[in-house]
């Protein structure tokens, strides 16, 4: 049988490249988005001239019972779940003075309260295959804090710590949970800055370029491998040396 991928935020910038990754690997991948119909669609024909199996999963993350309604048909279309992506994400930016309490609020439940609702319904099954793997996307914003950014920051570093424990909680019945941390990634996220901004964020990264979404779908793709086995509970920054 053919080992099974669920990717969040699959339909644009990394979650695609990490999508179309685990479909060279040979896995049937699904592909959760929320909005960008089209988009996703593009995906999936992608995979298809691979010679995988896919199907197109659409959910609002912010609801419990949407994320139990994607693994539900994802499991029932393609057979079974080994692998869950929990990459979808937003970010709402400006200065914590300045926030109103919905773009704080809407920032935790997108990207950390998604993670464990995700998590949350997915366990259930790896646990009952003694297998799998769960990999939740971070940042660096996670690790080393941003002006401007203390909502995403929040739900990133707090990612950090819920796959820390979540991994303790499943090791020993093979399942390891990792986590991603990319550093300044051409997507459309960061389409929006400056080039005058995009300069000084690459002076500050060793490699003096910003990553691309391929950076971060190898690493991933190494991680829902056999051979990365022994590795559980690890945050791999995948950022050109930025906390180094």
């Amino acid at each position: 049988m053919n080992k099974v991928a669920l990717v969040t935020g699959a339909s644009g910038g990394i979650g695609k490249a990490i999508a179309l990754e685990l479909a060279s690997l040979g896995f049937d991948v699904g592909i959760h988005y929320r909005s960008g119909e089209e988009q996703a669609k593009q995906v999936v024909k992608e995979i298809e001239a691979m010679g995988r199996k896919t199907t197109l999963l659409q959910a609002d993350l912010t609801s419990s019972e949407q994320c139990k309604s994607i693994i539900d048909k994802c499991i029932a279309e393609l057979g079974s779940l080994y692998a869950l992506i929990n990459n979808a994400g937003i970010t709402k930016d400006t200065l914590v003075m300045r926030m109103e309490d919905e773009e704080f609020t809407s920032v935790i439940d997108a990207n950390l309260n998604s993670c464990f609702y995700m998590t949350k319904q997915a366990m259930p099954i790896l646990l009952k295959a003694k297998q799998g793997r769960i990999i939740n996307i971070s940042s660096v914003i996670g690790l080393i804090g941003n002006a401007g950014q203390a909502n995403y920051a929040a739900s990133k570093a707090g990612i950090i710590g819920f796959s820390k424990s979540c991994a303790k909680e499943v090791a020993k019945r093979g399942i390891c949970v990792n986590v991603v941390a990319p550093g300044y990634i051409m997507t459309p996220m960061t389409d929006v800055l400056s080039d005058e901004v995009k300069k000084s964020i690459q002076n500050n990264i060793p490699l003096r370029r910003l990553g691309k979404p391929e950076d971060i779908a190898g690493v991933v793709g190494f991680l829902c491998e056999d051979k990365a086995s022994y590795i559980t509970g690890q945050v791999v920054s995948v950022d050109g040396g930025m906390v180094i």
